[in-house]
C-alpha cells in the first residue's frame, strides 16, 4: 500500500539528533557565508535594498588616511602641546569650510551655545546696542531694564576703553565682545560724552532683548523685528495690537540689518497681513518640496498701506516675508538691496556637544523665485550713509513715512 510504502523508503534512516547537528553546522556556514558577503558587499547591498525598504544610504566613503598620517606625525614630533580635542574641531572645521558654502559650518560645543543664545536674544553683558559713529564705537540703543540702562550710560555715548582695553577705531562687534562676559562680574567702560569723560562700573547680567519693537510715528506704526526667533511671531502680533489700538493708519516694517532666524516664524508674521492659509514660502530640496509654511493668525494689519524697509544685511527669513509680501502685493519695499540668501539650514547635534549645520534646501517664494545669491532690489532705492548716521538721520526711515503719506 502506498503508506507502507512511504514508511519503508527510508533508504538512509536518520535520528532527530542527526537532522539537527547536520541542520546547525549548515545554518552556521551559511550565516559565516552571507556575513562575509553583507561586511565586504554592505554598501552594495544597501545600495540596492535601501529605496526597496525606505533606506537611502551614500555609497561614498572618505579616505582619512592622510588625516590619520597628519596627526600621528604632529603626535610624534610637535615640538609642543598637540591638544587632540581641538585637532578633532580643526579636523570637523576643515571639512565643512572645504565645501565653500558660508552658512554650512561645524560649531563646537561652545559656539554652539553663543550661537543659540544670540539667536535667541540672550546675552550676558549690559545690554546696550553698539554701532559705529565717527569711527568710535558708540551706545545706539539701551535694552529696558538692563545694566546698561540703569547704569547712567547715555545714547550717543562713544565708548574709548572696555576694562583698560582701547576701543578706538575698533568695530561695534569687536567691542561688544570686550563688553560681554560671564553674568555676576563687572565691566569697566570709559565713555566719551561731548567734551568730558565718564566711566561706568557696569555689573553683566543675563539680558533678553525682544526681537520686535514697536512705536508709533504720526498715524504709521513702526514694526522693527531684530530676528526671526521662538517668540518673534507672537512678539510681532502683540506690537501690532497695540499699534492698531493707538490708531496705526498705515504701517512701517523694519527688517534692515535682520539677519533671519526659525523659517516657521514668517508664516506668523506674514500673517499679519495675509489670509490664514495662504503660502508664504515652499523649500525645495532639488525638485522635491520638503515643507510648505503657510500664513496664520487674524490679519490684524490687511489693507493698511506698508512699507518695509531693507539694506544689505536683511537676510533669510527676513526675505522670505519681503517675498510673501510683495508677490500678494501687500507692501512695497524701499531702502538698499537685500543680502541674498535663498537657503535653508539645518541643526544636527553631534554628542560632544557641538552642532553642524548644514545647508539643507532653498527655498522659493510664492511666485517661484529663489533670490540666493541675488537678493531683493527695493521698490524705491535710498541709502543711508555714513555721513548721515554719525549725524543721527534716517532718510531711509524719512522716506518711508513720505511715501505712505501720499
Amino acid at each position: 500500500m502506498k503508506h507502507d510504502s512511504y514508511d519503508a523508503s527510508a533508504k538512509q534512516p536518520r535520528t532527530p539528533r542527526q537532522i539537527r547537528l547536520s541542520t546547525f553546522i549548515f545554518a552556521l556556514i551559511l550565516v559565516l557565508v552571507v556575513g562575509v558577503i553583507i561586511g565586504t558587499r554592505s554598501q552594495q547591498i544597501m545600495a540596492y535594498l535601501g529605496p526597496i525598504v525606505g533606506i537611502h544610504s551614500d555609497n561614498s566613503t572618505l579616505d582619512l588616511s592622510t588625516t590619520e598620517d597628519v596627526y600621528h606625525l604632529l603626535k610624534e614630533n610637535y615640538d609642543g602641546n598637540v591638544d587632540t580635542s581641538k585637532l578633532e574641531d580643526g579636523a570637523a572645521t576643515g571639512l565643512t569650510d572645504a565645501l565653500g558654502d558660508p552658512f554650512t559650518v561645524f560649531m563646537t560645543a561652545k559656539e554652539a551655545t553663543q550661537f543659540s543664545d544670540t539667536l535667541n536674544g540672550k546675552v550676558s553683558g549690559i545690554g546696550a546696542e553698539i554701532g559705529v559713529r565717527d569711527n568710535q564705537p558708540t551706545i545706539l540703543r539701551l535694552v529696558d531694564n538692563s545694566p546698561a540702562a540703569s547704569s547712567g550710560l547715555k545714547i550717543g555715548d562713544q565708548i574709548t576703553t572696555v576694562d583698560g582695553k582701547t576701543t578706538v577705531d575698533k568695530d561695534a562687534n569687536t567691542t561688544a565682545n570686550l563688553i560681554r562676559g560671564d553674568e555676576g562680574t563687572t565691566v569697566k567702560i570709559v565713555v566719551k560724552r561731548g567734551s568730558e569723560s565718564h566711566t561706568f562700573d557696569i555689573k553683566r547680567a543675563n539680558v533678553q532683548d525682544p526681537s520686535v519693537r514697536g512705536a508709533m510715528n504720526g498715524t504709521t506704526g513702526v514694526i522693527t523685528i531684530t530676528r526671526f526667533d521662538s517668540d518673534t511671531g507672537d512678539l510681532a502680533r502683540r506690537v501690532a495690537d497695540k499699534l492698531k489700538s493707538q490708531g496705526a493708519k498705515s504701517v512701517i516694517l523694519d527688517l534692515r540689518d535682520n539677519g533671519g532666524g526659525e523659517l516657521d516664524q514668517t508664516g506668523l508674521v506674514a500673517g499679519l497681513w495675509l489670509d490664514s492659509g495662504k503660502t508664504v514660502v515652499t523649500v525645495r530640496h532639488g525638485d522635491t518640496i520638503q515643507q510648505t509654511v503657510t500664513a496664520s493668525g487674524d490679519p490684524i494689519l490687511k489693507g493698511l498701506p506698508t512699507v518695509i524697509l531693507m539694506n544689505d544685511n536683511t537676510a533669510s527669513a527676513s526675505e522670505i516675508t519681503i517675498g510673501a509680501l510683495t508677490d500678494y502685493k501687500v507692501a512695497t519695499t524701499l531702502g538698499e538691496k537685500s543680502y541674498g540668501k535663498g537657503s535653508v539650514q539645518q541643526l544636527f547635534p553631534l554628542d560632544s556637544g557641538a552642532e553642524l549645520k548644514v545647508t539643507i534646501a532653498k527655498w522659493y517664494t510664492p511666485n517661484g523665485q529663489n533670490i540666493n545669491h541675488t537678493g531683493f532690489e527695493p521698490n524705491k532705492k535710498v541709502e543711508l550713509t555714513s555721513a548721515e548716521q554719525n549725524k543721527g538721520q534716517d532718510p531711509q526711515l524719512d522716506a518711508a513715512l513720505k511715501e505712505l503719506q501720499k
